[in-house]
């Protein structure tokens, strides 16, 4: 999963780019009414928006909303971790779940939090012949991370670095029941407007250095260099919006061939046997 960020306005323009390249699109976002800078979204050099972003377990995304590692995502992404923690005398999931302080917090066994620590364009260095192997360990020993992966985007066309850091002693902190966590279920998930508390809450530790470590008594909550504050203003209409997170794919640059044989056979193929 990459990192990515979408946003829409009022003016319907609307994509998918990569964090590290937003610089091309900052002035139009800035006309659109986006308050910040391109290096305030991502930067290597200094706390940016992707230190507040994590890939939450395999696939989803949390954000950072507190100087302490309070973690927010959707409940849908921590059910699993809310069921495994659940039991007949205690079922979090019917019954949701608050911890009134720090002690009360649950560790989530196999639980994982993985930071983007950076991303990197190295399609020229492939192609000068500079070996994938040893780009990635460079990289991970330079950036002391546990995790290191180029992947093809763009059919291909272009090949990224991203350096990643893996937090192991993560703690379910809150989630409300599932009669408001799950409401309306997968057929209501997607679409807009919701009416659902679709909502978790977890805290993420660290070892006295601010470092992952694995589960510890002795942890301390993470520290990130950047966090979201959480605004009661709302929000109004025509006002910018980005989402920033790990989508799972984008297949916004699709070829017409494929958009061909998706409208054309693929679909009609599924319609017809879902109909059968």
């Amino acid at each position: 999963a990459l990192a990515c960020i979408t946003f829409a306005t009022a003016t319907a323009d609307e994509g998918m780019w990569l964090p590290n390249n937003i610089k091309s699109r900052i002035k139009e976002m800035r006309k659109m009414g986006f308050k910040l800078k391109a290096d305030d979204i991502y930067s290597d050099d200094k706390a940016s928006l992707k230190d507040a972003v994590v890939q939450f377990g395999g696939g989803c995304t949390g954000e950072f909303i507190s100087p302490d590692g309070l973690l927010l995502t959707n409940h849908h992404c921590g059910y699993s971790s809310i069921q495994k923690l659940s039991s007949v005398e205690h079922d979090y999931l019917t019954d949701g779940f608050w911890a009134m302080s720090r002690a009360e917090e649950l560790p989530v066994p196999g639980l994982t939090v993985t930071l983007l620590v950076k991303m990197e364009d190295v399609t020229a260095r492939i192609a000068a012949g500079e070996n994938e192997t040893t780009i990635i360990d460079e990289a991970k020993k330079m950036h002391n991370a546990d995790k290191a992966k180029i992947e093809p985007i763009y059919y291909g066309n272009q090949k990224v670095l991203y350096v990643y850091r893996t937090f192991r002693d993560v703690r379910l902190v809150g989630a409300p029941p599932s009669s408001i966590g799950k409401f309306g279920g997968d057929t209501d998930n997607w679409v807009w407007p919701r009416h659902t508390g679709d909502f978790s809450i977890f805290r993420v530790y660290a070892n006295a250095n601010n470092e992952p470590a694995e589960y510890s008594e002795n942890n301390v909550p993470y520290h990130p260099a950047r966090h979201f504050k959480v605004s009661t203003k709302g929000v109004e209409e025509g006002d910018f919006t980005m989402i920033y997170g790990f989508p799972g794919n984008t297949q916004e640059y699709v070829t017409s061939d494929a958009v061909e044989y998706v409208a054309e056979v693929s679909n009609p193929m599924k319609i017809a046997l879902r109909t059968i």
